[in-house]
Parts: structure tokens; C-alpha cells; sequence
């Protein structure tokens, strides 16, 4: 099992559709008996959190979000947890929005010092 995401913070190594998260976003995780939770913020987003579990090397969680045009969006997703060889961890990530059309997959990867 990959280590823990506890005070980790993550973003993602491309950006995604306009509106959305992407690389100038940053991703501050939680991790504490199985559970998971993150703050998250930038570029078109305002705030974002989200919340849920984890089993092993594998994440379940649901997300919301504000946006730069006072818009809120939420979704679900299910991550893989990996460690690079430089020994950051990366999450592949598979969503789907809950509140309006779309899926699709993303990569975040832990921000170096």
C-alpha cells in the first residue's frame, strides 16, 4: 500500500475542460482510519472539498465545488494510489459529474518541496 495522504497536497498534471480543475489548482489531503477529506482551490476554482474512503490503494469519494462564475458543480470519483520512483504519490482518477453531463479521467500528483 502507497503511504499516507495525510497533509499531502496534490494537483493535477494537466488541465482539464475550461471551468474546471486544472494544473493551478492545489489539492490539501487528509487521511486518518480509512477516511479521506480535502480542501482544494485555484484557478476556476473557488472552493472545493471533498470527502470519502479508502481501502488499501484504492479512494472512493464525492466532491463539490464553487467556481470563479459562482457556479457549484459535484461529482464522484474512484483513484488509484500509486508512489512514483521519486517516491511522490499520484492518484489516477476516474470521475463523473453527479449535478450536470460528463465523466472522464485526470492524474494529480503530489507537489514537490
Amino acid at each position: 500500500m502507497a503511504r499516507s495522504l495525510d497533509g499531502l497536497v496534490l494537483s493535477p498534471v494537466a488541465d482539464q475542460a475550461p471551468g474546471q480543475v486544472g494544473t493551478r489548482t492545489r489539492f490539501t489531503y487528509h487521511e486518518k482510519n480509512g477516511r479521506i477529506w480535502a480542501e482544494y482551490a485555484g484557478g476556476d476554482v473557488v472552493h472545493g472539498h471533498l470527502v470519502g474512503t479508502r481501502d488499501g490503494d484504492a479512494l472512493d469519494f464525492r466532491y463539490v465545488q464553487l467556481k470563479q462564475d459562482g457556479t457549484t458543480s459535484s461529482g464522484h470519483c474512484l483513484s488509484t494510489v500509486t508512489e512514483l520512483t521519486d517516491g511522490r504519490v499520484r492518484l489516477e482518477e476516474r470521475w463523473e459529474w453527479e449535478s450536470q453531463e460528463g465523466s472522464g479521467t485526470s492524474v494529480v500528483e503530489e507537489v514537490a518541496d
